[in-house]
């Protein structure tokens, strides 16, 4: 581990010995993992993990989560937060992420409560500050408390410092909720999000190292349909290609009318680039 790597990770260690106390909002991604890894670490049976069930977080999310917990040896909580039941989510606002992370930390921190534990943590990072991101707002409102950034930790070093600890995540693929893969102003449905988590899924099977299946609809009663556009990364275009009958061939039996590639290739929050025209 570098000098400078080093110093961000004992800084992150000092952050949670600081609190004496905290429950973790765990998805099981690369950013959760860690932070709940050095939270577990340094605090013990004062750590807990919460994660969320939803229908916008993956079956494979969860099963992830559980048998991390299980082989750490953390304590590990499981919560229903249906967003789907917000009001105003489904018609899938520009503050959709807001209204998500409201209610989401809102019950974490009723739960942490329950544990006498006063402080919740979450995990964006330093990447996360160049985006779009309304749930950061409501984080903010909540008092919730980010350690990543506040330590100021890169994605890259996240991934660095999980591989030094031998963390599987450091190469796992970024993900975010999948309500993210709905055009802004679509109707979001468990149908379709069902949709989106098979293909992402097959996509994951056929070995891709990052993806992203966005979702379009178009057309009205028997003249509508939906688009999935595939995000990977360049360097596996031609994967993309070699398979593309595979992937036809199961998309369309998952629901999907029309397949289709997009050639700027994966990127964080590609519906974000939408909202100018909002």
């Amino acid at each position: 581990m570098t000098e400078e790597l080093n110093r961000k990770y004992q800084a992150l260690k000092d952050y949670f010995k600081d609190l004496g106390s905290a429950a973790i909002a765990f998805s099981s991604g690369v950013d959760s993992t860690l932070m709940l890894k050095v939270a577990h670490d340094v605090l013990g049976n004062r750590a807990i993990a919460v994660t969320a069930r939803s229908h916008s977080f993956p079956a494979r999310e969860k099963t992830e989560a559980s048998d991390f917990c299980k082989k750490e040896g953390i304590e590990h909580v499981f919560i229903d937060s249906e967003e789907l039941n917000i009001p105003g989510f489904t018609q899938n606002p520009k503050n959709r992420c807001y209204l998500c992370k409201r209610e989401l930390f809102e019950r974490i921190i009723e739960v942490a409560g329950q544990y006498n534990i006063p402080y919740v943590c979450e995990g964006s990072n330093l990447d996360d500050n160049g985006d779009y991101r309304p749930g950061l707002q409501a984080i903010a409102e909540l008092g919730v408390k980010s350690p990543l950034r506040e330590c100021n930790l890169w994605k890259s070093e996240i991934r660095a410092i999980s591989k030094e600890l031998g963390l599987d995540t450091w190469k796992k693929q970024s993900f975010a909720c999948l309500a993210s893969r709905f055009v802004y102003g679509e109707t979001i449905s468990v149908e379709k999000l069902d949709m989106v988590d098979k293909a992402e899924q097959l996509l994951i099977d056929l070995g891709f190292v990052q993806e992203r299946v966005r979702i379009h609809s178009f057309g009205n009663g028997e003249t509508s349909g939906t688009i999935a556009r595939i995000e990977v990364n360049p360097d596996e275009f031609q994967k993309l290609l070699e398979k593309h009958e595979t992937i036809v061939s199961e998309f369309k039996k998952i629901g999907f009318n029309y397949v289709s590639m997009d050639l700027q290739g994966y990127r964080t929050g590609s519906m974000n680039e939408t909202l100018k025209l909002l």
